[in-house]
């Protein structure tokens, strides 16, 4: 019997923290899993999502109606594996059609451990985290699943993602380097917070040697580099918990190296400046989000994938320990800090995904940005 027949025929429940249900079936790997119910309003790109960093501990929804259907490559992944705690789809592709796929993406859940649910209304469930905001949630599924109430009590007792501190938890334990795509003309530290493999590849393609490094790296290891530039990517959790990057941005601020940081590393320069973070409601997660760039007034599509925001002034310049800093960036839909850049060192950050994987390319000039830093520094 195939993993998808099999799915088709076990029985599962969804339960989030409030005690709302759905029941439906199996997707993927059959038993129990725990996390943060959170929805993506992507239609495409879901490999790409399932193996982002960011994504782990968290039960991810797909708002998108089929998905499946191009099944699963060896090509596409952004890490070394899928980080979802769990998967929410409403119709399962039955045969996947695509000419670079090798199985099938219930196959891969389930090779993987993920435990996934399918068949109910995500429409519904997105509409009621929208209202409720993101929340615990568990998937269960088999024969003899107990009764609900005892399961809720079982989510209840799950940990939150406000306080995690997981970057640690999805970095590389051993440093490792992209080569430069040509010539190389820059150095890159990239401080792997839950990098996605398409970030190194975007500064490759600009020439860049980057040097993929542990969350646990020092500011020694980072200079030893002598490095042109140093980057902070994405990463799950909670900025709040992020200590030893807070301290290592500000080493890096305070000796005026090119600095560009996205996704996580955009709330990691927020608390280095000196602005706090807080948990959004429900978060941006997604392939379609607008965002404003201040300095130019163009509007951008742009990849997002978080759940806390810095929470700096929109309107006004501020003072910090580095140097006036402004907000460059933010989002069309809720005036969300999406980007600061300081005015006084060479440092900026955007809080989505200008890599475009999953996503639209409106972005890239980002690293063609910290390219043009990284040149004035020189100069």
């Amino acid at each position: 019997m195939t993993t998808s027949a099999r799915g088709a025929r076990t029985p599962a429940v969804l339960v989030l923290e409030d005690g709302r249900t759905f029941r439906g079936r199996a997707y993927g790997a059959v038993g129990e899993t725990f996390g943060e119910a959170v929805f993506s309003t992507g239609m495409t790109g879901y490999q790409e999502t399932l193996t982002d960093p960011s994504y782990h501990r968290q039960v991810v929804v797909m708002t998108a109606p089929h998905v499946g259907n191009t099944g699963v490559n060896d090509e596409d992944g952004e890490s070394r594996r899928i980080w979802v705690s769990g998967y929410v789809v409403r119709d399962p592709a039955r045969i996947p059609s695509n000419w670079r796929s090798r199985r099938s993406l219930d196959e891969e859940l389930a090779a993987q451990g993920v435990v996934g649910i399918s068949g109910i209304d995500t429409r519904a469930l997105t509409r009621h985290l929208r209202e409720r905001g993101a929340m615990r949630v568990g998937i269960f599924s088999g024969e003899g699943v107990a009764d609900e109430a005892s399961l809720v009590e079982r989510v209840r007792q799950a940990p939150q993602m406000t306080g995690a501190d997981l970057s640690e938890e999805v970095s590389v334990t051993e440093a490792y380097t992209v080569p430069a795509q040509g010539a190389k003309r820059f150095t890159v530290a990239a401080v792997d917070l839950g990098i996605k493999s398409m970030t190194p590849q975007r500064l490759a393609e600009r020439g860049a040697e980057v040097h993929v490094l542990p969350a646990t790296t020092t500011l020694e290891e980072i200079y030893a580099l002598s490095p042109d530039g140093v980057f902070f990517s994405n990463g799950p959790g909670d900025p709040a918990t992020a200590d030893h990057p807070v301290e290592l941005m500000r080493g890096v601020l305070e000796r005026s190296t090119p600095l560009f940081g996205i996704c996580f590393g955009n709330q990691i320069l927020g608390r280095a400046l000196g602005f706090g973070t807080y948990k959004l409601k429900y978060g941006h997660r997604g392939i379609n989000q607008p965002v404003q760039d201040r300095t130019t007034g163009k509007v951008e599509v742009t990849a997002h994938n978080h759940g806390f925001a810095v929470d700096a002034p929109l309107d006004e310049v501020s003072q910090t320990p580095y140097g006036r800093v402004r907000v460059s960036h933010v989002c069309l839909n809720d005036d969300v800090v999406e980007g600061l850049e300081l005015l006084d060192r060479p440092a900026f950050s955007v809080q989505y995904h200008p890599e475009a994987a999953a996503g639209p390319h409106d972005a890239a000039y980002l690293f063609d940005r910290f390219v043009s830093l990284m040149e004035g520094q020189r100069a």
